[in-house]
């Protein structure tokens, strides 16, 4: 296979792993949410990195709605990457919104391409980009 081909079946490849993330949390699919990542992943947010153990609570104490993720920009070097992405995030109940991108590394593994950590940041109305409020953090204590 060509080095052009490889790139491209590893951007598309990239892209819908990267639509299963917003599909599965959309859904509420931790399973699914927890597989896109490598078994060492983690998202960040709040001003702290959560791992996969991590993430049924952290989906649990989130507001649900639907994430509405771009296309990423990508960068592909071997059997890792880097990306951002856009998303919009829409609460279900009010129609709020939340504006921000994610930024990514990538790693390809024998189950093919996953996240290896995903940062989040928002966008505020005041034009400020920041990881959050660390006080949601008091949400997931059981």
């Amino acid at each position: 296979m060509s080095t052009e081909h490889r790139y491209t079946d590893d951007v598309i490849a990239l892209q819908q792993l990267l639509a299963k993330y917003a599909v599965t949390i959309t859904q509420g699919d931790i399973d699914g949410l927890v597989s896109v990542f490598t078994p060492d992943g983690t998202y960040s947010a709040f001003g702290e990195a959560f791992a996969l153990k991590d993430f049924p609570r952290l989906v649990g104490a989130a507001p649900k709605g639907l994430f509405l993720t771009g296309l990423p920009l990508l960068e592909v070097s071997g059997d890792t990457g880097t990306g951002t992405q856009p998303l919009c995030f829409i609460e279900h109940a009010s129609h709020d919104l939340r504006i921000g991108y994610y930024n990514d590394t990538y790693a390809r593994t024998a189950d093919g391409w996953r996240l290896r950590t995903r940062a989040m940041t928002f966008i505020r109305r005041s034009g400020v980009h920041d990881s959050g409020i660390p006080h949601v953090l008091e949400r997931l204590d059981p």
